[in-house]
């Protein structure tokens, strides 16, 4: 059977035994009016009253929405959200779209306009959040002595709205509502607690849970300290259309977009497995390899240790970061992060992804990448074998297949998530 990989905005097929498990999710059914079904949930959310009433009595409003390594639908949901507002009698130069980059860069030009559409870009405030950005951010609380910093420009806003994508998430169980704050527009100072080698450490198996995840429970405590008016998350599917809106309660709204998710995302196996074929989503998801840490936990929580993974990712952006390419080109083993990065005091700047790519470097035997953005020097640092094309891809595979048993195929990567019945 032939199984197709994305790989930045390319598809890699292989050819593979039908003894392969394919792993994706199930259908969904889609919105045939997607507009359409983001007003209906703004005029009947699940657990407030309308947005048009919330905004009838406030004179200011915050968006906040996602940045450019999130597939969200922004040019169908803020349409609706700003004609909402407006038509209550917010003015238009009283709302601002903040952008939750969390400690990315910010999002500018013809990429701002690829995320929001020129219409929007050209008439609204439209602000990027910067983690160190002193003069923009506010305690509002600590956690075990840390300070929690948020952005002031949603702060101070009258209407605090979240929106954003429902997928697993390794960390927080589920994306969505709460992780538009935190991290969305957390501080670099917040973000050294809540990424901490010590928190993180804490994480294993945390994909698409939300009991028992500090992660989660550090989030949400946050989220209601800094407020929350109105949230519009949504599930999207594999072709990134719109299958459900969830509006409403910050808490509420999105339980049942996870319900969602969980019943199409999450696929139950009776036992690890020796050989994991996957990949890091695609384009924009996969732009760096900082963020093809989620494909390679959701990988190495259902492999055996010292089995193989094997990863489709395009890089088009290179590894990330400066930063993180500090901290995976220094780091040869996981044992050397270990001993350097587990000190509070040598904390840098995103390698919290980097944690987890150790551990699962750590964990299997081997990980094969095809990526084209990747050097061969970068991939060799850190002990991958770099697969130069889609035939030696081919090859590796067939080969593998010779000597892993059980073997399983995630053409979607992080977007589904495999989880070994009784783990």
């Amino acid at each position: 059977m032939k199984v197709e990989f994305p790989c930045d905005n390319d598809q890699i097929a292989l050819e593979l035994p039908e003894t392969v498990k394919i792993i994706q999710t199930s259908e969904f059914l889609t919105e045939n009016y997607p507009e359409h079904a983001v007003s209906s949930a703004l005029e009947s959310p699940i657990g407030t009253p309308a947005l048009s009433e919330l905004a009838r009595t406030r004179s200011s409003a915050c968006i906040v929405i996602s940045d450019i390594t999130r597939p969200v639908p922004n040019k169908i949901i803020l349409p609706p959200i700003l004609k909402t507002l407006e038509e209550s009698g917010i003015e238009r130069q009283n709302i601002t779209i903040l952008i939750a980059t969390g400690m990315h860069r910010p999002n500018l030009g013809d990429e701002l306009e690829s995320m929001i559409g020129a219409d929007i870009m050209n008439s609204y405030r439209v602000v990027n959040h910067y983690c160190q950005k002193q003069d923009e951010l506010k305690e509002i609380t600590r956690i075990d002595d840390a300070p929690i910093e948020i952005n002031t420009h949603y702060l101070d806003a009258d209407l605090k709205i979240l929106t954003g994508l429902i997928e697993p998430h390794f960390y927080a169980g589920f994306s969505g509502s709460r992780k538009s704050i935190l991290p969305g527009i957390a501080s670099f100072d917040t973000m050294k607690f809540m990424h901490s080698y010590k928190v993180i450490s804490q994480l294993e198996g945390a994909n698409c849970r939300l009991d028992n995840n500090l992660f989660h429970q550090y989030a949400m405590e946050v989220t209601q300290k800094a407020g929350v008016d109105f949230i519009v998350n949504v599930v999207i599917n594999k072709m990134r259309e719109l299958c459900g809106v969830f509006a409403g309660h910050f808490e509420q709204a999105h339980l049942a977009g996870c319900e969602m998710v969980k019943d199409h995302a999450v696929v139950e196996l009776d036992q690890k497995v020796d050989l994991v074929i996957t990949s890091a989503g695609g384009y924009p998801l996969d732009s760096t390899y900082y963020q093809v840490s989620k494909c390679l936990i959701s990988a190495m929580d259902i492999l055996n240790k010292g089995g193989t993974i094997v990863v489709f990712c395009g890089c088009r952006e290179g590894l990330g970061s400066e930063e993180f390419c500090t901290i995976m080109r220094s780091n040869p083993t996981p044992e050397d992060f270990r001993k350097h990065h587990s000190q509070p005091d040598n904390f840098v700047i995103d390698q919290w992804c980097a944690q987890n790519i150790y551990q699962a470097l750590d964990h299997a035997g081997q990980v094969y990448i095809y990526s084209p953005g990747l050097s061969d020097e970068d991939v060799a640092r850190f002990s991958g074998k770099k697969l130069a094309d889609a035939a030696e891809c081919q090859a590796v595979v067939k080969e593998l297949l010779t000597t892993h048993k059980r073997v399983v195929a995630i053409p979607e990567g992080p977007y589904v998530v495999g989880k070994v019945v009784g783990s």
